[in-house]
């Protein structure tokens, strides 16, 4: 994972105070564009900002394979990716203007609704949230029901996602609860510890500085299933330049065919933008990926990548409702539109 610089961390903590200064941040952020060595100096190209929701890795490959395979430039766009990080807030960089698109993530698409704010997910890359809990092998905890009365390491966000679902369904209390600061090391020396992680991320990490797998629950699999690593934009650009929102969906979708293919080049601006990336980590990310049908699976397999569905919306919102994360009467449905995925997986490869 790649450090924040003081500067970025300066530029971040200032978020809340307008839109102007959202803009300046996002334009000091490292950006991989499209437009470098392409026709996009001769304004032929839709210059697109998209912003992602964390340091460059294999879990955005088919959006840096788009830049790097021309993808993007073919459908008419000079896409610049805005690099996120663990103090970047989204849906203030969309809403003020910053961004066009976002990483985005399901739960926090209806929670923007029930607050009033003018943003919908237009696809869903990820059909599985890769969202695990870990815990130290041999320890006899070998289901999720025998983490009750654990210790667990949880970040912030976790309170308003999948923490509450766990609380419902599996009768997890607070009092388990311990602060997760995106560092292994306490859970390294401390066979007690569970801690939450992405499935394609931490256990590497935990091998390469513990020596040992660890046993990783896939929240997915256990009836948490948000749509994950979504494309987001404001209502108004959808309503306005619907034909633009199109052409970088289906750029974007083509590009994870394209990087599930072969990832070279977009794993080579994955680097670039994040130097402390490493093939190790990105081959085992991608690995993981394919491996447990974070992308390619379900409703994906027959509508494509960036598939969704009515019914999976729906399911999903009632088992938070179920879990007193969001009010019944929340209308869900303006989260998302169905308008611009689902052509069909051929359609995406041809």
């Amino acid at each position: 994972m790649g450090q924040l610089n003081r500067r970025k961390f300066i530029c971040y903590s200032t978020l809340a105070l307008g839109s102007g200064i959202v803009a300046a941040c996002a334009n000091n952020q490292p950006t991989t564009s499209s437009g470098a060595g392409s026709a996009a100096g001769n304004g032929q190209l839709d210059k697109v900002n998209y912003g992602t929701n964390w340091f460059a890795q294999a879990e955005h490959g088919g959006f840096y394979q788009a830049v790097a395979a021309g993808i993007y430039r073919a459908h008419g766009l000079d896409v610049t990716i805005q690099m996120g990080g663990p103090q970047v807030n989204g849906t203030q960089l969309l809403m003020g203007g910053a961004v066009d698109f976002f990483m985005g993530y399901g739960s926090d698409a209806i929670k923007a609704i029930a607050e009033g704010i003018p943003k919908v997910t237009v696809a869903a890359i990820f059909q599985k949230d890769p969202q695990v809990l870990l815990v130290h092998p041999g320890t006899g905890r070998d289901s999720l029901e025998k983490l009750k009365g654990a210790p667990i390491l949880i970040s912030a966000a976790a309170n308003t996602t999948f923490w509450p679902f766990l609380k419902s369904k599996y009768g997890f209390t607070d009092d388990q609860k311990r602060p997760y600061n995106f560092n292994v090391g306490p859970f390294l020396v401390d066979k007690t510890l569970v801690q939450q992680g992405y499935l394609s991320s931490e256990p590497f990490e935990i091998k390469q500085e513990g020596g040992f797998e660890p046993v990783a629950f896939l929240l997915a699999d256990y009836g948490y299933r948000p749509y994950s690593t979504t494309i987001e934009t404001r209502k108004d650009l959808v309503e306005k330049q619907p034909d633009l929102v199109q052409r970088f969906v289906d750029a974007s979708i083509k590009g994870w065919y394209s990087y599930f293919q072969d990832p070279a080049l977009g794993n080579e601006l994955i680097k670039k933008a994040n130097p402390e990336m490493t093939d190790a980590q990105l081959a085992y990310s991608l690995e993981k990926m394919k491996q447990y049908g974070i992308v390619v699976s379900g409703d994906a397999e027959k509508l494509g990548i960036g598939a969704m569905t009515d019914d999976r919306w729906k399911v999903f919102f009632d088992s938070m409702v179920a879990a007193s994360v969001y009010q019944p009467n929340t209308n869900y449905k303006e989260a998302y539109t169905l308008q611009f995925v689902n052509k069909g997986v051929q359609a995406y490869q041809a």
